[in-house]
């Protein structure tokens, strides 16, 4: 099927201009440049094309949790968000720690994802064999938890954590907080404040402290071992301080929620933005958002983890941590664009070309000729507002109800295929196991 993409804004490898895409079978055949100059105009006019969004950091619950969701609502709540890729976590049940669970997974998703997948293979603390015999060109990667989140794989064994980073075959991507930290802040807080303290106290309990610890740790071994690291969800100021600008080996994520809000959230929020780690002060956020164009932050992720609004009631203990966020993370950071956080340049720099640089995607990520078609085309000025009604995820919720973005997602393209027209998914289209390069 051909498809032409006429007279739109292209972003793409840091340039803006006004153009034409074509697509035959699938491929980016033909990009064209107009001679026209670009005028503000054009920015309230016209369509935006951008390379397809690569989240490196979901959970889609599938298999054993699908009651919350599975990999064909989430796919398509990342369609209807712009999203083309997925890279999935292994915190499901059963875990995917073993190979062979691994290649369920694989299976699952080419009958269910409505855009490009990959999946993690999750450490433990005793399956260094099945980590050694991985493929890395079938996966993103090794997801360690070297601190207790949703799922309990924690690697908390020094000797499993060194062998991991001396010898993982792949890029290995961290959860960091220290759990002995966050046990001794759980035990305060409820002397306080009784056996559930409320979210308020979140951060507080899995406070910047656990996390520098940890990353600190990780960032050491990576440094000592030559492991190639990928930090997730990075939170605090603190923990900034141990990444450099641009470098190649040891790289960080921010995700969404920590862009978008702070710990005065919880007040209206509550258990809503309950994640782990926990949403911290107006000034690590500043920071983070600050690290986004200095090169210390390297891919925007959503860490997209939805629960049935029934699994976050309650307080520290016994809401599920987690938010659904990958259908409105585009637009969100696009209106941070609006506000002059960052570029649209290092926006698509983020979100799209560093995912697919980081773990070597094959042919996606970039608006090039020969490249996979899988495009996202938005509009500015096109004010709508965040309602039940429109949410794709089967969690049915969302902690951005109510709120109005001005950029909206107009149609998806995955391996060419028009997915996402605007106002619905293309349920009969199917994505493909994203390759890796790693």
């Amino acid at each position: 099927m051909d498809i032409q993409i006429k007279d739109v804004i292209i972003v793409n490898e840091g340039e803006v201009f006004l153009g034409s895409v074509i697509v035959e079978d699938g491929i980016i055949s033909k990009i064209t440049r107009s001679q026209e100059t670009l005028s503000e105009k054009d920015w309230k006019e016209k369509a935006i094309l951008l390379p397809g969004i690569i989240d490196d950091h979901v959970h889609m619950r599938d298999p054993g949790l699908t009651h919350k969701a599975d990999m064909e609502t989430e796919t398509r709540a990342a369609a209807a968000g712009g999203v083309t890729t997925v890279l999935d976590m292994p915190n499901v049940s059963p875990q995917t720690t073993t190979l062979a669970l691994l290649e369920e997974r694989y299976k699952i998703a080419a009958k269910k994802c409505h855009v490009n997948y990959g999946f993690f293979l999750g450490a433990t603390n005793d399956n260094l064999q099945e980590i050694l015999n991985v493929d890395p060109n079938s996966v993103p990667g090794v997801k360690l938890f070297m601190g207790s989140s949703t799922g309990n794989m924690l690697v908390d064994k020094e000797e499993a954590l060194r062998n991991i980073f001396r010898d993982c075959p792949t890029l290995i991507m961290t959860h960091c907080e220290e759990t002995n930290r966050i046990n001794q802040r759980m035990a305060e807080c409820k002397s306080l404040y009784g056996d559930d303290p409320d979210v308020i106290h979140h951060p507080e309990i899995r406070d910047a402290e656990a996390c520098y610890q940890s990353t600190e740790l990780a960032v050491r071994l990576a440094k000592e071992t030559g492991a190639r690291l990928h930090v997730a969800h990075l939170t605090t100021a603190r923990e900034l301080e141990l990444f450099s600008p641009n470098d190649k080996q040891i790289t960080a994520e921010a995700c969404v929620a920590h862009l978008l809000f702070t710990n005065q959230d919880y007040q209206s929020l509550g258990t809503r933005i309950k994640c782990n780690p926990a949403i911290k002060t107006p000034a690590d956020r500043q920071a983070l958002r600050q690290a986004l164009s200095d090169g210390r932050i390297k891919v925007i992720g959503t860490d997209h983890a939805p629960h049935l609004l029934s699994e976050k009631e309650g307080g520290c203990c016994k809401a599920m941590s987690g938010m659904p966020m990958v259908q409105f993370s585009l637009p969100a950071m696009l209106s941070l664009v609006d506000e002059g956080v960052l570029t649209i340049e290092r926006m698509v720099e983020l979100m799209c070309h560093n995912p697919a640089k980081l773990f070597g995607i094959e042919k996606r990520g970039f608006i090039r000729e020969g490249f996979h078609a899988d495009l996202t085309l938005v509009r500015a000025n096109s004010p709508w507002q965040v309602s039940k009604g429109i949410i794709q995820s089967r969690c049915g919720w969302s902690p951005l109800e109510g709120k109005t973005f001005n950029w909206k997602v107009c149609q998806t393209y995955v391996n060419g295929h028009l997915v996402w027209d605007g106002k619905q998914i293309n349920s009969g289209i199917l994505g493909q196991a994203a390759r890796f390069n790693s």
